[in-house]
C-alpha cells in the first residue's frame, strides 16, 4: 500500500522530500489541488470541502497513512479528516514548540499564510507555548505563488523579503519558524536576508519522523520501489507534471 500526501499545490513536496530521505523504498501518492490553489485566501468551509474531496480520490489509491503536507489544510480540515478515516492522519502545524524551547533568549518569529495565522488552531499552539510572550508573526503570502510558478530568481524574492522584514528588528530574533511548506523553496534566500545566528526551522521531519513511527507501530514499514504517483487536481500527472515534480526535488537538493 502506499503513503498519501495532499497538499493545495507543490508546497508539499519540501515534505514528500523529508519523507524520500527517510523512507525511501516506500511508495507515494502524491496529489496536489493546483486548481484551487492557493488555500490561504479561500473561505474555511470552501477549503474544508475541497480537502474532504481531495482526500476520498487519494483513498481509492489504496493507501495505509495520509499526510496533509499543508498547514492551511492541517488548521482547517484535521480533525474531520481523523473522524472519517481509521488510517493514520498526520497533518503540519508551524514549528512553534521547538522554537521557543529553543529561543536563545530571543525572540521567535513565524512566518505562514494569512489563513494559517488567523486559524483557532495556531492560536492554540500560542496559547500552549508562548506562555513569555516571546513569538511574532508575519504573513508571506505571495512566496505560495512565487512557488507555485517556479519562481526562486534572488531579485525578485530579496526585495520582497526585505520589505515585509522592513519594519522588524530583525537582531531582537533568534528563531524564525518556516510555517508553510511552501517556504522551504526559499530557505537559501531566507539565509541570505537573516543574519547568520538565527536558526531557521520548519516542522517538516518532525512530521516525517511522525510518520514513520506510526508506521513503525502498525507493522506496516513495506519494501516498495520509491514511486511517486502524481495527481493533479484529480487528473493523473502527464509527463510534463512528472518533470515539474523533478524539478522541484532538484530545486530542494540544490539548496539543501
Amino acid at each position: 500500500m502506499k503513503i498519501g500526501f495532499f497538499d493545495s499545490g507543490i508546497g508539499g513536496v519540501t515534505v514528500l522530500y523529508e519523507a524520500l530521505k527517510v523512507l525511501p523504498r516506500e511508495d507515494y501518492v502524491y496529489y496536489a489541488d493546483t486548481l484551487h490553489n492557493p488555500y490561504g485566501i479561500r473561505p474555511k468551509e470552501e477549503i474544508r470541502e475541497l480537502v474532504l474531496e481531495a482526500v476520498d480520490f487519494i483513498v481509492k489509491q489504496k493507501i495505509k497513512a495520509l499526510v496533509v503536507a499543508c498547514n492551511t489544510a492541517t488548521s482547517v480540515a484535521i480533525e474531520d479528516l481523523r473522524k472519517i478515516y481509521r488510517f493514520p492522519v498526520i497533518g503540519m502545524e508551524p514549528a512553534v514548540k521547538p522554537a521557543v524551547e529553543n529561543h536563545k533568549n530571543k525572540r521567535v518569529l513565524v512566518f505562514a499564510t494569512e489563513l494559517t495565522l488567523k486559524e483557532k488552531k495556531f492560536k492554540n499552539l500560542l496559547l500552549r507555548f508562548d506562555l513569555r510572550n516571546i513569538v511574532d508573526y508575519i504573513p508571506l503570502q505571495e512566496l505560495v505563488r512565487f512557488a507555485e510558478r517556479f519562481e526562486f530568481n534572488r531579485e525578485v524574492i530579496l526585495p520582497y523579503l526585505q520589505e515585509k522584514l522592513s519594519t522588524f528588528n530583525i537582531d531582537d530574533y533568534g528563531t524564525v519558524v518556516l510555517g508553510c511548506t511552501h517556504f522551504q523553496f526559499f530557505k537559501d534566500l531566507f539565509r541570505q536576508v537573516l543574519p547568520s545566528d538565527i536558526d531557521i526551522i520548519d516542522g517538516n521531519k518532525g512530521t516525517v519522523e511522525n510518520l514513520k513511527r506510526k508506521l513503525i507501530e502498525m507493522n506496516k514499514i513495506e519494501n516498495g520501489d520509491g514511486r511517486i504517483f502524481f495527481y493533479n487536481s484529480g487528473i493523473e500527472g502527464t509527463d510534463e507534471d512528472k518533470e515539474r515534480l523533478s524539478r522541484y526535488l532538484e530545486h530542494l537538493r540544490m539548496i539543501e
